[in-house]
């Protein structure tokens, strides 16, 4: 993961979080190492004891009105307290301009103030987004993702297996592609992996015997999209006589994938099979499980009562002798 400089996220966030920056540019080489977001009233009142001074500083409209009412010794006191701990940047919202003394503090500890025209919630929820977002887990695997019936499979398995003829022809069936080749797997919550594509690779795709191909200008801006949750992964691999295959459903496979667990179907390749219709059967058998029904167990427990009621019957008629 690349590291993020105050610099840069300046120059990125700056329309969106409408930053401006109010003092020198000598705290733009400082680096922003977490996520995490933090209100210093409790600090700017002098206690410091448990201070996470690695954390984004932001200031509100009531921390602003505490520090226009001190007096200035308390002030000059309070922000080199503030500032001493070094800090990565700070950042003002509803616009409000600090006293100057406060600034020429942030200036001696090389610290970057900034005003936001943003509400305190608003700038706090957006600054949250941005810096999960750069911050979360992320790894890069070789597979394809497809949007099948809203479900995002991950098909995996060898170079040359199928897996972009696989996704080109759920395209033309009307399901969507996120990614071929390369996916940016990121986990966005506890629970949660998001894959993307390639900036560069975009939504091309290598077909051997073809070469690339565009899917967007072939089949159109509604055969892709950015990017889509996985929600199952389909492990791809030759047909082998030697290996039993599950057969009934009954026991749920999973991988884990950046510590997030998912369901995980091994699917054997061979001559004149539809692994198309069968995604889409994948697809929408996981929605079933996902609102509660599992067809596997359900036919089992079934069965099982079958067997059960003719046991009875059996021995109910072997000792009638009527």
């Amino acid at each position: 993961m690349s590291e993020l400089t105050v610099d840069r996220f300046y120059k990125d966030r700056k329309d969106f979080l409408d930053l401006t920056l109010l003092n020198s540019e000598i705290g733009l080489t400082k680096k922003i190492t977490t996520a995490e977001v933090h209100r210093p009233g409790l600090a700017l009142a002098g206690y410091v004891d448990r201070f996470v001074n690695y954390r984004t500083q932001v200031l509100g409209e009531t921390e602003i009105a505490f520090l226009h009412q001190m007096e200035h010794k308390a002030l000059l006191d309070a922000a080199d307290r503030i500032f001493g701990c070094d800090i990565p940047l700070m950042i003002i919202s509803k616009g409000i301009t600090p006293p100057l003394d406060f600034l020429e503090a942030a200036d001696k500890h090389k610290t970057a103030v900034f005003s936001s025209r943003l509400t305190t919630a608003e700038l706090t929820n957006r600054l949250s987004v941005y810096l999960d977002m750069f911050f979360a887990p992320a790894i890069t695997v070789h597979a394809t993702l497809v949007d099948v019936y809203g479900v995002g499979l991950l098909y995996t398995g060898k170079s040359g297996i199928g897996k972009s003829e696989i996704a080109m022809d759920l395209v033309e069936r009307g399901h969507r592609l996120v990614a071929d080749d390369v996916v940016k797997i990121i986990r966005k919550a506890p629970d949660l992996i998001v894959g993307t594509g390639s900036e560069l690779l975009g939504h091309h795709m290598e077909i051997r015997g073809i070469g690339i191909i565009d899917i967007e200008r072939l089949f159109g801006i509604r055969s892709i999209r950015l990017q889509k949750r996985i929600e199952v992964e389909v492990h791809l691999t030759p047909w082998a006589d030697e290996l039993e295959y599950e057969r009934l459903g009954i026991e749920d496979t999973t991988t884990t994938i950046l510590g997030v667990s998912i369901p995980l179907v091994n699917m054997p390749i061979s001559p004149g099979k539809n692994i198309t219709v069968i995604s889409e059967v994948i697809a929408m058998n996981h929605m079933l499980k996902v609102y509660g029904e599992n067809s596997a167990a359900e036919f089992s427990k079934r069965l099982s009562e079958r067997l059960h009621r003719q046991a009875l019957t059996q021995d109910y008629l072997e000792s009638d002798y009527e």
